[in-house]
């Protein structure tokens, strides 16, 4: 028997499911918008399906894709309203986030601060990955507001998402570039922004 898991989530107030479409790419408060798809801590690959609206775990020739590596190391998911177009050697996906707090659920939207971005090419194509922190400061577990404070404060930190990017999927072949600042990351979500 096959087994399927789908999430839906629903807005509390409303009772509605919504549309991660339909997102913008910064909030009203002009702060970056992430949706998570895979809480920090989760192995399994949890991907939006934009045309059933629902979160399901990614397959890969009808297996469920798991991670067979450490966990994620936060809450990775993507920027809505953005997309890394094939023909500029993106990977025809929204743009990457990775959220450096606790874990979220998925589905869950944050308003975020962009500090950093790694600059990874996976199995050949560019696949940039969005360092955030969590807007709220009672949800931010590391004190900083730019990549040079985290690199001060925490160069582990890089090392550890630098070797997990590296290393979390051997079938494909992935490497560094080198990172960006928050000026250059936000330069990346403006270049994919769906305007």
């Amino acid at each position: 028997r096959k087994r399927i898991i789908i999430l839906t989530i629903f807005c509390a107030s409303c009772n509605q499911r919504i549309d991660y479409n339909e997102l913008s790419t910064f909030s009203s408060n002009n702060h970056l918008n992430a949706i998570i798809e895979i809480p920090a801590g989760t192995n399994k690959k949890f991907e939006y399906n934009k045309k059933d609206k629902n979160f399901e775990i990614d397959k890969v020739n009808g297996v469920e894709r798991t991670v067979a590596f450490l966990p994620y190391p936060g809450n990775y998911g993507y920027i809505p309203s953005t997309y890394s177009d094939p023909k500029k050697g993106g990977d025809g996906d929204a743009l990457d986030v990775l959220v450096l707090s606790e874990s979220k659920l998925t589905g869950t939207v944050m308003e975020t601060i962009p500090i950093a971005m790694l600059k990874l090419v996976d199995d050949g194509e560019l696949d940039y990955k969005i360092i955030a922190i969590p807007r709220k400061t009672s949800e931010q577990i590391i004190k900083v507001n730019s990549f040079k404070e985290l690199n001060e404060k925490y160069p582990e930190i890089l090392q550890i998402i630098e070797l997990w990017f590296l290393n979390y999927n051997k079938q494909d072949e992935a490497r560094v570039l080198g990172w960006g600042n928050k000026s250059e990351a936000l330069k990346e979500i403006d270049l994919h922004q769906l305007k």
